[in-house]
């Protein structure tokens, strides 16, 4: 243990009107994009030194059905109803699913040693930023107007004051901002 909380950093892609899945959860928008062959739009440089991935239960719902586990290193899916989430067998020794809050998730993950926690998931994302908990958040822009759908932002999250870091502007259209809270 450090006696210092590990960093909370979120990477996320929203469309131009801050969604980050249509209302049924669909990302077909966002994953079915062309994208310049090879580019991972900043996702390798940040995965690295990422010690542990925070997520909620429908971004763990989502990436649970993709056709190989996308994560390195350990999951931590926060949900209200930790026994109503369903790990398959396969995922038993990468996840765990927990009821902490996020302080007291960032004080377990310290006492594991984990420096920087990747946080995801409007949800989560949304709990962590009203706690005063995310360092980092590199949000990248997908030019489409959803008009409406699953907020990452939502409407009663508390104001933050950030700090812009950079800027980033891909040959597809994406653009890459990254901010210090």
């Amino acid at each position: 243990m450090t006696g210092q909380l590990p960093s909370a950093e979120v990477f996320i892609a929203t469309s131009l009107d801050g969604f980050i899945a249509r209302a049924d959860g669909d990302i077909e928008w966002l994953v079915g994009r062309p994208t310049p062959e090879g580019e991972d739009f900043g996702y390798a440089a940040f995965i690295a030194g990422i010690g542990a991935i925070v997520m909620g239960r429908q971004s763990f719902d989502k990436v649970s059905g993709f056709p190989e586990w996308p994560y390195p290193v350990p999951v931590v899916v926060m949900s209200r109803s930790p026994d109503a989430v369903k790990v398959p067998e396969a995922l038993r020794n990468k996840v765990r699913v927990t009821s902490a809050t996020p302080l007291n998730l960032l004080r377990e993950l310290d006492q594991q040693g984990v420096r920087r926690v990747y946080v995801d998931g409007g949800q989560v994302v949304r709990a962590f930023l009203d706690n005063g908990l995310i360092r980092r958040i590199i949000v990248t822009l997908i030019p489409v107007l959803l008009g409406q759908g699953r907020p990452l932002w939502g409407h009663d999250a508390r104001e933050v004051e950030l700090d812009l870091v950079k800027v980033q502007h891909f040959s597809n259209g994406f653009v890459g901002i990254e901010y210090r809270a």
